[in-house]
């Protein structure tokens, strides 16, 4: 399990999709979690179709936690280890209120 700071509430359970940046872009399923070191304005457009956002590094002002609010979906930030542990593909569940993420088996 990871934990970080909940900064969006919700729990949704679905596949990771790891981006490193704008470039992998081509790679985001919708209706997957979005994991990203940190996000910028130019990931905006993947928040629609993204059904949770988890960060290494951020709080609850940070761009990923004020466009997941936005959209009403569970977000959690400052893992600092979620690009280096979570691979995509993988059954995560991202908990907004709780701050955690834990990866299903």
């Amino acid at each position: 399990m990871l934990t970080g700071i909940g900064t969006s509430t919700g729990v949704v359970t679905a596949p990771a999709c790891v981006l490193n940046s704008p470039a992998d872009f081509e790679s985001f399923q919708p209706g997957s979690v979005l994991v990203a070191v940190t996000t910028t304005p130019a990931w905006t457009p993947l928040f629609s179709s993204a059904s949770a956002i988890v960060t290494d590094i951020g709080g609850p002002l940070s761009h990923s936690s004020i466009v997941a609010r936005e959209y009403g979906i569970p977000a959690v930030m400052a893992t600092h280890i979620a690009t280096r542990t979570i691979k995509s593909g993988q059954m995560i569940t991202v908990d907004g209120l709780a701050g955690t993420v834990t990866f299903d088996e």
